[in-house]
């Protein structure tokens, strides 16, 4: 089906054609560098409802979106999230090539089938680390058996996984090459992305912030990597590994930032729209979408797009964070 007129053009000249949609704030899991230890959650009459979700991925989708992506926190934790992945999947009768999600996969055994089943074919799970005390301390309790059954579970279903891999240094960059040969027996891509300065966490992520360009040299010691053209509809810049025919990506906001060719914008939970990661510059579509007004919609999108910012504004050098909200506002 061709996309309605106007598409979602920013005044930069870039087509957004991919939106991330955060279904909650709340998440299982404790990441040290995604969240507080004690993190304050939205009360849940300030989310969007499920139904609105729905709508509102219904408008992106007639004005020329292709992909949609769900993230929180954890995607999974949001009741009738199935039922949510069905109704925005049905839109690719309507024009939408692909719905996937990023989750911690712990809840996958109880979802995955429904999410093949709603038409999603692929997911993300985030795992930093294979050795079980790591991951409990950086999840701060975190269980690693169950986000390793959860990826069993997706791949049992037919869901393509890829996993997300948050470089820190001192912390994970001793196992790059263990995860990508793990990845690699089991026929997984493996994405390793810097970490970015979003919220105020405990510790200071200048002293973790490691360049994917000392990943990669890493990797490139014990595996051939190949630049590859492959592309996702994300930032990601892949390599083809020799030695076991899957890929490795890297995402390099800070080190190599690739704004340039940004084609995304992000709507958090409450139903505000960010331009950008890692800006403020932001609409707000709640009460639009509880009016049911479709026009005063397209025009909040288009005055976010129209101011929708060149490029990020991370410093990991910066004692504060680039933005005050944490990633799983957002959903990364």
């Amino acid at each position: 089906m061709p996309a309605a007129t106007p598409a979602l053009i920013d005044a930069h000249g870039r087509t957004i054609d991919y939106v991330r949609v955060s279904v909650t704030d709340r998440c299982n899991l404790r990441c040290s560098y995604c969240m507080a230890e004690d993190m304050a959650f939205l009360p849940r009459r300030d989310l969007l409802t499920l139904e609105e979700i729905a709508g509102l991925a219904r408008h992106f989708v007639k004005r020329g979106v292709r992909r949609i992506r769900l993230t929180g926190g954890e995607p999974l934790v949001r009741r009738g999230i199935g039922e949510l992945a069905e109704a925005i999947g049905a839109l690719r009768r309507e024009g939408l090539a692909e719905l996937t999600m990023t989750t911690n996969g712990t809840a996958l055994p109880k979802f995955a089938r429904q999410l093949v089943a709603a038409g999603m074919r692929r997911i993300n799970v985030s795992l930093d680390t294979l050795d079980a005390g790591k991951f409990a301390a950086i999840t701060r309790g975190g269980v690693l058996a169950q986000v390793l059954a959860g990826i069993d579970a997706a791949q049992e279903a037919g869901l393509t996984v890829k996993i997300n891999m948050v470089a820190l240094k001192g912390v994970n960059d001793g196992e790059f090459a263990r995860m990508l040969a793990w990845c690699g027996a089991r026929g997984y891509d493996l994405s390793l992305i810097e970490t970015m300065p979003l919220g105020e966490v405990s510790g200071s992520r200048s002293e973790t912030y490691l360049p994917l360009a000392a990943a990669r040299a890493a990797l490139e010691a014990r595996f051939t990597l190949i630049p590859s053209t492959h592309r996702t509809g994300g930032p990601s810049r892949y390599c083809d590994v020799a030695e076991t025919g899957a890929r490795v990506g890297f995402i390099t906001p800070l080190s190599a930032n690739f704004c340039a060719s940004c084609n995304r914008i992000r709507v958090s939970a409450t139903g505000t729209v960010y331009g950008c990661l890692g800006h403020e510059q932001k609409v707000e579509l709640r009460e639009i979408m509880r009016a049911n007004d479709p026009n005063t919609l397209d025009q909040a999108l288009d005055h976010l797009l129209k101011g929708k910012p060149a490029r990020h504004d991370f410093d990991i050098a910066r004692a504060e964070p680039a933005v005050a909200r944490h990633m799983s506002v957002t959903g990364g």
